[in-house]
């Protein structure tokens, strides 16, 4: 059985199976920070996942699959996903190995995914082989996106970072000048650094990220403008427009 309640405990590497897959429909979660002896792949028709990674913010929009290689160390949060799927893969795979990832799903790796999450766990293994070849003909085929974001591990910018985990807004440059006691220059070489973005880069994608989250919730373009901090609604559109390539209402329709 394929369909599990989100309460219910599961362990993925307690089966032998080329591909162990699982669906349930998720409120509120947090898987806390674990890793897997298989490879993970997760995906959710809507709402957003956020997957927290060593020193970096992995964000999976609706309709994207993240890949996660096995013993890649993780932590899922999730808030009002529903069609939640996730496939576990035996680490000897049929096909070459990805590095962590999130991927476009087109329609044919979308019915892939679902038939995959929903079959027996006991399904034969020789039942198993021609659905995965086309699965991995798929996934390395697929477009990858990148929505992720790095953090800066320097200890003089720990404390301000625990609030933006909170979610917390990051200031602007001179703001946070003042919050850490630190000078521009230096803050901005810790980012180049660590993140290889600058702090303006850096603060611009974290505010995207944060607003796919907010639309994917239900929030309208103009309250997620107003958390967000932008001049104005226009402002905002076109900032989501540039850096996803679609309106802020269609990608909330989507």
């Amino acid at each position: 059985m394929a369909l599990i309640l989100a309460e219910q405990e599961f362990d993925a590497d307690g089966f032998d199976a080329p591909v162990i897959g699982i669906a349930a429909d998720m409120g509120l979660h947090d898987s806390g920070r674990h890793c897997h002896r298989r490879h993970q792949l997760l995906f959710a028709a809507a709402g957003c996942i956020t997957i927290e990674l060593a020193d970096t913010l992995c964000l999976l929009p609706p309709s994207r699959a993240a890949w996660i290689p096995a013993g890649t160390a993780h932590r899922v949060l999730m808030r009002g996903v529903v069609a939640y799927r996730s496939l576990y893969f035996a680490a000897e795979l049929p096909f070459p190995a990805p590095p962590l990832q999130v991927v476009e799903v087109n329609p044919l790796l979308r019915e892939v995914i679902e038939r995959m999450a929903f079959w027996p766990w006991d399904w034969p293994v020789e039942k198993q082989a021609g659905l995965l070849a086309v699965f991995g003909e798929e996934l390395q085929a697929a477009r990858g996106e990148n929505w992720r974001l790095p953090f800066p591990t320097d200890a003089r910018l720990a404390a301000w970072l625990d609030s933006v985990h909170r979610g917390e807004l990051p200031p602007r440059l001179n703001q946070l000048v003042e919050q850490v006691g630190a000078s521009e220059r230096t803050i901005s070489r810790i980012f180049i650094r660590d993140t290889s973005m600058s702090y303006q880069a850096w603060r611009q994608q974290w505010r995207l990220l944060r607003a796919m989250e907010l639309l994917a919730d239900g929030t309208s373009a103009g309250e997620t403008a107003q958390r967000l901090e932008f001049a104005s609604d226009s402002a905002f559109i076109a900032f989501f427009r540039q850096h996803t390539g679609e309106t802020p209402a269609r990608y909330a329709q989507a």
